[in-house]
């Protein structure tokens, strides 16, 4: 097994110990070191025979700088709020985006599942640059451990909301999921995986989830962003390939496979969804769904003239809704003053980091 170790359960640790002349109980040392402590290389593990440490040190693993997976920090963003953004290395020279988003009793975690994203939404930084790669398991889990030792403090939510379509790397995403719950003792109830939506995956999610974890009790979040389908198609070009009423009816099947309701997220553009009718159509299109719809007012990113909603428009859209009791959440504004929207922080920062990533 060549693989770097984060990601990896107590049997597979024990394995991985015995495959390489060690006693089993090593592997339950390596596992404490990685999730209980958080070593960021085989060399700190102490625990560990030197001869041992400095034999596996001279082979490291595929697709890592070192057998414990974690990431190097190229730059760090704090907001007045406490929002914390951080910009990682990978093994490749590339960089991912994770945030710490700080509130009262909770600390949220929001991850990055790609190095860019395919997806090419028109008001999302990340998907300016387009897809260099899907991350693997390591790379997913090593952003929550990184944001717990940036922070000292014990994450309590994880969303996949940062860079990247979750469902477009739905094995590594499970597995990544897994790892949080088994080993760093978080619960699926705890952890959000949003979505734009890709043709035919929802139903294949919830079976795959099912299969892997055991049960699905993750919340499902779908980024609609639009109550009809030639709006939708304006803000995310690839929508063209699903139509909103596919995407609905992969929705109802999901909820059939797993009995969990579907969250649906609509990011308001200052006049150009976030009207009155909009939320009536809205409403309208989401008749019969036991869901929960979370309004999330834009954050400004330099390549587009969208405007943020003015509080008054996100009141009226949320009465709106609330009105044809359509159950709604407005999502606070966090790290305003530091890059907050996902891809910004890596756009801005990517000329100026080309020699410490090539290092």
């Amino acid at each position: 097994m060549s693989q770097p170790l984060l990601g990896l359960g107590l049997k597979a640790l024990e394995a991985w110990a015995q495959e390489h002349g060690q006693a089993a109980f090593r592997g339950r040392q390596l596992h404490d070191w990685l999730y209980a402590k958080g070593a960021r290389q085989l060399a700190d593990v102490s625990v560990l025979p030197k001869g041992f440490r400095e034999q596996m040190a001279a082979q490291p693993p595929e697709g890592a700088l070192d057998w414990m997976g974690r990431s190097r920090e190229l730059h760090r963003s704090v907001a007045r709020d406490g929002t914390t953004k951080l910009l990682l290395g990978t093994h490749d020279g590339l960089s991912i985006e994770t945030v710490g988003i700080p509130a009262e009793g909770r600390l949220t975690v929001c991850v990055s599942s790609q190095v860019g994203c395919p997806m090419a939404c028109r008001f999302c930084a990340t998907g300016k640059g387009g897809l260099q790669r899907s991350l693997a398991v390591h790379e997913i889990v090593d952003q929550v451990l990184s944001v717990r030792e940036v922070m000292e403090q014990r994450p309590s939510h994880v969303v996949f909301m940062g860079m990247g379509e979750p469902l477009l790397n739905i094995e590594a995403v499970l597995a990544a999921i897994d790892c949080l719950c088994t080993d760093l003792g978080m619960a699926q109830r705890q952890i959000t995986v949003s979505t734009v939506g890709v043709p035919r995956t929802l139903p294949r999610l919830a079976e795959l989830a099912l299969e892997r974890l055991g049960r699905a009790q993750f919340t499902l979040a779908v980024s609609l962003h639009a109550p009809d389908q030639r709006l939708r198609e304006e803000l995310i070009p690839t929508a063209h390939a699903y139509p909103i009423e596919d995407l609905l009816e992969d929705c109802r099947r999901y909820v059939a496979i797993t009995g969990r309701r579907v969250s649906f997220e609509y990011i308001l553009l200052g006049g150009l969804n976030d009207q009155p009718r909009h939320a009536v159509a809205l409403a309208q299109l989401l008749r019969g769904f036991q869901s929960h719809v979370n309004l999330i007012p834009y954050n400004p990113i330099a390549e587009e003239e969208f405007q943020r909603p003015t509080p008054a428009a996100v009141d009226g859209f949320r009465r709106a809704l609330q009105d044809r009791h359509v159950a709604v959440s407005v999502r606070a504004s966090r790290g305003l003053d530091a890059d907050a929207a996902c891809g910004q922080l890596r756009r801005r920062l990517e000329g100026s980091l080309e020699p410490v990533l090539a290092r």
